[in-house]
């Protein structure tokens, strides 16, 4: 490994930081550590003022913050300036909750602040309101085309529709061979015997023992040899409908909540926004309830209660009040939604809602199940126990949005495993022991295989691609990012939301689903569970799907762990890549993956560690480094460097890191909102999603941008502000999925508690030809590989998988 000690010294010898020998299960000492309070953000290193912007900052999904404290921190006190701030109900707490409440993958919540800063141009696909995008069909050809953007609102409420009819469907009890047939049909009984998901008329039951706090240790079934057997195929779904652009809010009704919002003393820019998160009684529903103020993305307690008072008088507010102790429930768990959780156990949120100054949160909780507006589903805590014997169990409880979506995730995962019936004899696609063979026979004979492996490994799933395409199959491939490495050029690849938007891809047939026969899901970690749903439940029964992914990267932008809990759950046969990362970056990143930064020889300097005292220093050293170190070393062009670093803020951010950039590789005044031709930019489109970019032009229109493979882009000119950040420097979340052939690795000092090992690991692994560490923060870099472990998820999708084996397991011949 390289040191470069002096701006002048690319070439100098030095040895890396030494690491750690603390083993790498160390990072998760108890529960208490992984809790924290469910309204305070916590996430990466930044600044402190409440931004909200599509490309990671304050809610937007990618994961990193720019003003998060540090994971673990107690919410923050309230400014004083809040509109209609008061006493009593309006103190934030500052304890921490019990619970498995992790770090925000989605992008960390606004610390307390004035509500105006929620109103400043927060991205309209917040991660904590809704994080994903669903199904869509090609838009009918008399109608005009919609943009991307606008086919992925719409097909989140397509999605949304989906999942509301489901959960008619489920309240009531479903028996062996009602409305489907055959193996279906007693599957998804089973599953309703291990887990309910009905609305309790009675109050919650408590789990029967103490242990009911952790999580569920059923036993998995040894992953399967064959198919089970084919279930009778149920009938298709219907078609899906046509996106429609979601409908803006009417002028009169915004114009009503303006005036409403000003006698509370709320910001009048909040309209547009309440009136999108409210529908078109918005005004009507806060005169009513003013805390369901809420549902704007930003908007916390503290403000939601002074909002309250200022409208209806201190008389007629109080920490006890139903409205209060309703829209608390619902903000909490959409707060757990953003760290990435699609349930919380009971005891966890009445927790939260006892720090928030509810008196009683068990019959808060109890009101909001009876009320619908969250669903409760008992899950069985350690190993089965006599038929005379009562099971323990937990209650976990989620917004119907994500709980539904992980449900519908889990059947659609078993349909595609026992609807196939036509394994194949692919020896001759496989083409004997060449790249991918071992891949290609796995998939022949079945419907539904995961496939793990690093950065090199990415080329199995490419290969199986065009074997399978050579075998007459319709055979696609949907990545996370456009244009992945190992696949550029690549015919039948595409991204999953320009396949699910219907812009890319085969299309739908007449019942709604991809007109395929596999479906290869690349970066298989970077799927929220709606996504996932949506995917899987518009893949035919009969096809193949193939989920391939690096276990040790970062997590989804939304909720859910989809990857992970397929792979926990053992239900699928599993294919483990035996393809090394080559030289010495994937040497380096290997061991990084077990919990070791090791020392590595690259006599070509492929990794050179930058050691810097200050944020100043590694601002100015990394600038060096894209502008002229890389580029006179190596031969690689500017413009194919990329800058990572953990956070937005601070003095080293992504947005410190981009001004001084600009400033050396693309001067200008900014004449565009802040941007001018030549610019690299992150797209955003939608929470989670950084697509790569440089600004061609603007007009009245909005801002021309240029994507992968010369895809033009326009974006409208009010989204401008939102979804569309400078590009040369990116955070981790941003750049997973894609690499370049050289990476800076920015790592300032206040960085130190941002980081953990699936941070250090996706980073680093961005680099194909050369790394460079811009290092300030000492031991803590072999701290956080050995010790920092991705804080938990609270899910249910691997113990509905696991039922759903054991069911088919439990299936006669």
């Amino acid at each position: 490994m390289q040191t470069d000690a002096t701006p002048e010294a690319d070439e100098a010898e030095a040895e890396p930081p030494a690491p750690t020998n603390t083993t790498a299960g160390s990072g998760e000492a108890g529960d208490a550590e992984a809790s924290e309070a469910l309204g305070a953000a916590s996430g990466e290193a930044g600044d402190s003022g409440p931004e909200a912007s599509p490309s990671g900052e304050a809610g937007s999904g990618d994961g990193e913050s720019q003003d998060a404290e540090p994971a673990g921190a107690t919410a923050p006190e309230p400014d004083s300036g809040e509109a209609g701030s008061g006493d009593g109900s309006g103190a934030e707490p500052q304890g921490t909750v019990e619970g498995r409440v992790g770090e925000s993958p989605a992008g960390a919540t606004d610390p307390d602040g004035p509500v105006e800063g929620a109103a400043d141009g927060a991205d309209p696909a917040q991660a904590d309101a809704e994080t994903t995008t669903g199904e869509a069909t090609e838009a009918a050809e008399a109608k005009p085309a919609l943009s991307e953007a606008a086919a992925e609102l719409a097909a989140q409420k397509i999605e949304r529709e989906r999942i509301a009819r489901r959960k008619a469907e489920r309240e009531a009890p479903i028996e062996a061979g009602a409305k489907l047939s055959g193996t279906a049909a007693d599957l998804l009984a089973a599953v309703r015997a291990v887990e309910s998901g009905a609305r309790p008329p009675a109050p919650l039951r408590r789990p029967a023992q103490a242990e009911a706090h952790a999580p569920a240790q059923a036993h998995a079934p040894a992953p399967p040899e064959a198919t089970a057997p084919a279930p009778e195929r149920a009938p298709a779904p219907a078609p899906t409908p046509t996106p429609t652009p979601p409908r803006e809010p009417s002028p009169d009704a915004v114009q009503a909540l303006r005036a409403l919002l000003a006698r509370g003393g709320a910001p009048e820019s909040l309209a547009p926004q309440a009136a999108l998160a409210l529908g078109a009684d918005a005004a009507g529903q806060l005169a009513e309830s003013p805390w369901r103020l809420l549902a704007v993305a930003g908007v916390r307690p503290t403000q939601a209660d002074g909002f309250a008072r200022a409208l209806l008088g201190p008389d007629e507010t109080g920490p006890g009040d139903e409205r209060r102790a309703a829209a608390l429930v619902g903000w909490l768990l959409g707060q757990a939604a953003a760290k990435g959780h699609t349930v919380l156990d009971a005891p966890t949120l009445e927790s939260a809602l006892a720090q928030y100054g509810v008196p009683d949160p068990a019959e808060a909780l109890e009101a909001a199940v009876g009320d619908g507006a969250v669903l409760t589903f008992e899950e069985p805590v350690g190993p089965p126990v006599a038929e005379d014997e009562e099971q323990p169990v937990r209650i976990l409880v989620g917004l119907e949005g994500s709980a539904m979506a992980e449900e519908s995730l889990a059947e659609g995962l078993a349909r595609l495993a026992n609807t196939f019936t036509d394994p194949a004899d692919w020896d001759k696609a496989a083409g004997g022991n060449g790249p991918g063979a071992e891949l290609i026979r796995a998939v022949a004979a079945h419907g539904l295989v995961t496939h793990t492996g690093g950065e090199a490994a990415r080329a199995e799933p490419f290969a199986l691609l065009a074997a399978a395409r050579e075998a007459g199959l319709r055979a696609w491939l949907a990545a996370h990012a456009p244009a992945a490495e190992g696949g550029q050029g690549a015919e039948g690849a595409v991204t999953v939301a320009g396949l699910l938007a219907g812009a890319e891809g085969p299309g739908r047939n007449a019942d709604g689903q991809f007109a395929l026969d596999l479906l290869i899901v690349l970066d298989a970690p970077q799927l929220d569970v709606e996504t996932a749903a949506a995917l899987v439940e518009s893949v035919p029964d009969g096809a193949r799907l193939v989920l391939s992914g690096d276990p040790g990267v970062l997590g989804s932008a939304g909720p859910g762990r989809v990857f992970a809990d397929v792979l926990a759950a053992r239900a699928f046969p599993q294919f483990v890549s035996r393809v090394p990362d080559p030289g010495p970056i994937g040497e380096l990143v290997s061991g990084v993956g077990i919990g070791e930064l090791n020392q590595v020889d690259a006599p070509g300097k492929e990794v050179v560690i930058v050691p810097v005292r200050d944020a100043g220093e590694a601002v100015h050293r990394t600038v060096q480094l894209v502008s002229e170190s890389v580029p006179r070393a190596f031969g690689i062009p500017a413009d194919a460097v990329q800058v990572i670093t953990p956070g937005h803020g601070g003095s080293a951010g992504t947005r410190a890191l981009n001004a001084a950039l600009k400033e050396r590789l693309n001067p200008g005044p900014g004449r565009f909102g802040g941007f001018d031709p030549g610019d690299r930019v992150v797209h955003v489109p939608s929470a989670g999603r950084a697509l790569p970019a440089r600004v061609v032009s603007a007009d009245a229109q909005g801002l021309h941008l240029e994507a992968a493979a010369g895809a033009r882009i326009l974006v409208p000119k009010e989204r401008v502000e939102s979804q569309v950040r400078h590009g040369w420097a990116v955070t981790a979340h941003q750049a997973v999925g894609s690499r370049w052939p050289a990476v800076v690795v920015v790592l300032p000092g206040d960085a130190a508690q941002a980081l953990s090992r699936e941070w250090v690991y996706t980073a680093f692994g961005r680099a194909g030809r050369h790394l460079s560490v811009v290092h300030g923060v000492d031991q803590a870099l072999p701290r956080a590989v050995a010790e920092v472990l991705a804080k938990p998820r609270t899910t249910r999708l691997t113990a509905l998988l696991r039922a759903l084996a054991a069911a088919a397991q439990a299936q006669p011949e």
